[in-house]
């Protein structure tokens, strides 16, 4: 079997070495057979008189020659074509005309990293006026002869750039028959990675319905104890079967009454001892075995709910992974085919850029935003900025395009691989306040706001209980994992789950920590709220304050967090305002939410920074300068780009 599997490995991988060889070896022949017929357009370009003059043989020389076609079978060729339909005064000014040509627009390139369709048009009309004027070869006395000149001129000017434009998509264009240069789909991985998915689903269910939660003792195991009670004890008592043997003996249910009593208040009650000891010699023995079986048992539960909850969070990292899964299923499609056009004008502006393109993509995803994946390098040998590319990309897609953050800010000679994703319609500013409790090192309070590459913009706020440094880090871990999750591509939800999940396996119970999400989407304007055992946000809209106020407990009580979620739509301009709990918390006040409504809408600010800082500054009118606890705000402002 391993050896088959071994086999059937090394026949795909010599299946897809010879799919690469043969599409490798299919391009250079489909390129190669495009030069050799816009070669040969050059020998039937020398044949075209206007006037006595051959215009269109400099603007196709250049046209080409700006393209990339080989220069030295170019000019071999119109060199014949000129030789065969022009007279020798003209194949003299013409073959001048096509060095001269070349010489500057290398000289251009070289200087520039790139030359442009129209400086290429400007320098070939003007070396064809120029060579006209001094060769001699018109009489100059006559004034339609001269305008002939400027004619000619112009005529190569737009010749060159139409033919440049006309040339480049001829390169850039496939046929219906270019089959083999499309990569073969894999049109059943989104069928595996969701059967996958479900796979894991499953294996969470029957994670989570393992067993349930010990709440009670059952009437089963309450027999067990007492079955284990009086068989350490009456087993080896020269009473046993005398307490034992009547069937009505009221053993049973005095046991059972202190087993029930130590069970509800922890120790046994003391009728049941005092019946105890009229029936048993060993009554105390027996209180002290019963307490110490239930301790055994309270244990022994404790550490199967413990067990239990461990199971639940293997249950919802199961689930996790099927998120991620289904997530990859639904694959981005590639719109290289539908969107040729557009792919060759951003070639034929990145060629005028001095930018090489060696390899390019173009997806779309579900919510329809665009992602360009492309190698790249500079044609010179030089650097050139990415700005341009950009440039180039967004005039042909007919939408603003921005890098991935850790892409670099020039091109350089060696390839280098860049992703660009359509850009967002908002941009944000933030702005933070924040003053740690009277008498404490450091803040308990922990702040986020992180923009990930899919849009979204993350705002968040943590408090963890109490003040100081074990509250600070607890804080800290909380908002530095949820960061870590939505990286990965991890739901809000799910991230916070995970989290949760991490923080109750962690161990300490004493350390909680408040959760204060805002994701919005840069695209749209909508934004998320998620809070757990947060304090209430406020949204500012002109001059009109809203605020959402939830009720929840904070992460790492429990394995299953109740998460509070509100979803609303952003506008232009509007204000999103977090703060943690020991800003509400000391207003003195009756309904602290419409107090700080009425805070915010006195403030006339458009800057976030000044915002957060004269909230905090109107809170302490209410506390009279006192910061009972830590005090953190978080302002936020969207603006259209």
């Amino acid at each position: 079997m391993n050896a088959f599997v071994g086999l059937e490995q090394f026949s795909q991988r010599r299946y897809h070495s010879y799919r690469e060889k043969e599409k490798g070896d299919y391009v250079m022949k489909k390129s190669a057979g495009k030069q050799m017929i816009t070669i040969a357009g050059g020998v039937l370009a020398c044949s075209m008189q206007m006037m006595g003059c051959y215009p269109l043989a400099p603007a196709y020389f250049a046209a080409a020659f700006l393209e990339g076609v080989s220069g030295v079978w170019l000019t071999a060729a119109m060199y014949i074509g000129m030789l065969y339909f022009m007279p020798l005064t003209a194949t003299v000014k013409y073959a001048m005309a096509l060095l001269v040509t070349a010489g500057a627009i290398k000289l251009v390139e070289w200087a520039n990293e790139g030359c442009p369709a129209f400086l290429a048009a400007i320098l070939t009309a003007i070396t064809t006026m120029i060579l006209s004027f001094c060769g001699g070869l018109l009489e100059w006395k006559d004034q339609p002869e001269v305008l002939a000149v400027f004619l000619e001129g112009i005529f190569v000017f737009g010749a060159v750039i139409l033919l440049n434009r006309g040339i480049h998509f001829f390169m850039e264009w496939q046929g219906r028959g270019n089959r083999i240069e499309q990569e073969p789909v894999d049109r059943g991985k989104e069928e595996r990675l969701s059967g996958y998915a479900e796979s894991f689903q499953g294996l969470s269910q029957i994670f989570m319905n393992m067993s349930k939660k010990k709440e009670q003792y059952t009437a089963e195991e309450l027999g067990q104890m007492q079955n284990e009670l009086t068989g350490r004890l009456c087993a080896n008592c020269d009473c046993c079967a005398i307490c034992w043997e009547q069937e009505s003996t009221p053993l049973y249910g005095i046991l059972s009454n202190m087993i029930t009593s130590i069970l509800n208040v922890g120790i046994p009650a003391k009728e049941s001892e005092e019946e105890l000891s009229h029936y048993c010699k060993h009554s105390k023995d027996m209180v002290e075995e019963a307490v110490r079986v239930f301790e055994k048992a309270s244990l022994n539960r404790a550490w199967y709910n413990r067990l239990l909850e461990n199971r639940q969070t293997i249950a919802e990292q199961l689930d996790a992974m099927a998120y991620i899964m289904k997530d990859c299923a639904k694959e981005e499609k590639l719109l290289d085919t539908q969107e040729k056009k557009a792919l060759a004008e951003i070639r034929y502006r990145a060629k005028e850029s001095g930018i090489v393109i060696e390899e390019m993509h173009l997806y779309e995803n579900q919510e329809g935003r665009l992602r360009l994946t492309a190698g790249l390098r500079s044609k010179m040998g030089g650097c050139v900025s990415v700005k341009s590319f950009l440039a180039a990309v967004s005039h042909a897609l007919g939408k603003d395009i921005r890098a991935a953050a850790d892409c670099r800010s020039f091109i350089s000679k060696e390839r280098t691989d860049f992703l660009f994703y359509e850009d967002t319609k908002y941009r944000s500013v933030q702005g933070i306040a924040r003053l740690k409790k009277d008498g404490a090192q450091i803040s308990g309070d922990n702040f986020s706001f992180l923009e990930l590459e899919r849009g979204d913009l993350l705002l968040g706020l943590s408090d963890g209980m109490g003040s100081g440094s074990a509250a600070c880090k607890e804080s800290e871990m909380v908002l530095d994992l949820v960061e870590r999750f939505l990286e990965a591509g991890f739901s809000v939800e799910t991230a916070i789950r995970m989290m949760n999940s991490a923080m109750v396996m962690k161990g300490e119970s004493d350390l909680y920590s408040t959760v204060d999400l805002c994701m919005v989407n840069l695209y749209d304007g909508s934004a998320d709220f998620y809070k757990i055992g947060a304090a209430g946000s406020f949204i500012r809209h002109g001059q009109e304050v809203t605020s959402f106020a939830p009720d929840s407990l904070p992460v790492g009580v429990g394995t299953n967090p109740e998460i509070e979620h509100k979803k609303i739509t952003l506008k232009n301009g509007d204000f999103v305002v977090m703060v943690t709990d020991g800003v509400l918390e000391y207003l003195h006040v009756p309904n602290p939410e419409e107090t700080m409504q009425e805070i915010i809408e006195s403030i006339n600010t458009n800057h976030p920074g000044i915002l957060a800082k004269k909230i905090l500054e109107r809170v302490l009118l209410f506390t009279g300068g006192k910061v009972s606890d830590d005090m953190t705000i978080l302002a936020t402002c969207i603006w259209e780009k």
